[in-house]
């Protein structure tokens, strides 16, 4: 077998490989733009060779990824973090970064992770055009309601009801000022559509699964959170516990601590910023409708911050959701007899 260690970059890869057969090892830099990388790959196939390549977990090689399995490569992807916590020389450069793939494969150290699917990997797409869609659409909004605010107008939610457009229309502004409202509400009128297929698209794919269903019955808890939590976590089995969700999704205190004094942080913000996102909102959703969640909510932000509290929120939530569809129970199932984590209403005391 062929042991690869890839030093990706968009551009181009630095390998370092080794021939177990033969001990043949050696090191390359192959280019992306003018072929040479598929070339070198599609050439080790031709000869029969058996390959695995390893490499960091990155962006911008989906090409990459597909060529290997078109080809019946093994691919292993790797933690950063960790790969980068095994590093022992202060030294750092492609070559060295390739070695250290290497060296790790062979000795059966590599920190491999979990690799989403084709299909998985498509609908996440799915959920970042419809994210970003409505990112856009709220800047448009915010543009139009400052228009509004500069001729004296604060009419918010009223600016874009039927009525409002029509008497916002209608207000003398200036040359630039009225070519501006005008472009920006065509803007609004194309967008509105095509996020409405969007979510609807959204829905459908939430209705083909059980577990998204499931998720659905928490409180807050609409299709597109609980889709791209099911998404983005990809199964409960890869967790033994709820609280190493939080750490998963980025929810959780960075923490600088040393002889006895502990010092905490921001939250890390590591994994995926559309489920913080989500999550984060679909907690302050519950707290509104919910009145367990309103007031542990209102309980926390009394204590530190409405924003900590915010946050905190959603990191329940996350574990949560990740007990009901473990245990394959819906929400009111998990308060009476799921893990604490669904327990919102318990007392400091006996009964």
């Amino acid at each position: 077998m062929m042991i690869i260690g890839v030093d990706y970059h968009p551009s181009f890869q630095q390998i370092a490989f080794l021939v177990e057969e033969t001990g043949e090892c050696g090191e390359r830099q192959l280019n992306h733009s003018d072929g040479e990388a598929e070339r070198f790959y599609r050439d080790l196939k031709q000869r029969g060779n058996r390959v695995r390549v390893g490499m960091e977990a990155t962006g911008y090689s989906r090409w990459f990824e597909r060529l290997l399995a078109e080809l019946g490569f093994e691919l292993w992807m790797g933690d950063p973090a960790e790969i980068k916590a095994k590093r022992v020389k202060k030294q750092k450069f492609d070559r060295e970064d390739a070695r250290l793939l290497l060296r790790l494969m062979r000795e059966d150290n590599f920190p491999r992770v979990w690799v989403p699917s084709p299909e998985n990997r498509d609908l996440r797409q799915l959920l970042w055009h419809r994210h970003r869609l409505v990112q856009m659409r709220t800047r448009i909004m915010n543009q139009l309601q400052a228009l509004a605010m500069n001729e004296g107008y604060r009419w918010r939610k009223k600016l874009f009801s039927e009525r409002g457009r029509a008497e916002f229309e209608k207000l003398p502004v200036g040359f630039w000022a009225s070519r501006r409202r005008q472009e920006l509400l065509e803007l609004l009128d194309r967008m509105n559509p095509t996020i409405e297929k969007l979510t609807a698209a959204v829905e459908q794919e939430a209705r083909k699964r059980p577990e998204v269903l499931r998720l659905m019955t928490h409180p807050g808890v609409g299709p597109l959170t609980a889709l791209a939590y099911v998404l983005i976590i990809g199964t409960p089995t890869r967790f033994l516990r709820g609280k190493q969700i939080g750490t998963y999704v980025g929810m959780i205190p960075t923490e600088d601590s040393s002889a006895g004094k502990q010092r905490l942080g921001h939250i890390s913000k590591q994994g995926s910023s559309l489920l913080r996102f989500l999550l984060v909102e679909a907690a302050q959703a519950a707290a509104r409708i919910h009145p367990d969640w309103r007031r542990r909510y209102v309980h926390l932000a009394m204590r530190r911050h409405k924003n900590i509290a915010k946050v905190a929120m959603g990191r329940r939530m996350a574990i949560q959701l990740y007990w009901m569809w473990r245990n394959g129970c819906e929400y009111s199932q998990s308060v009476q007899c799921g893990s604490y984590a669904g327990q919102l209403g318990t007392g400091h005391g006996g009964k």
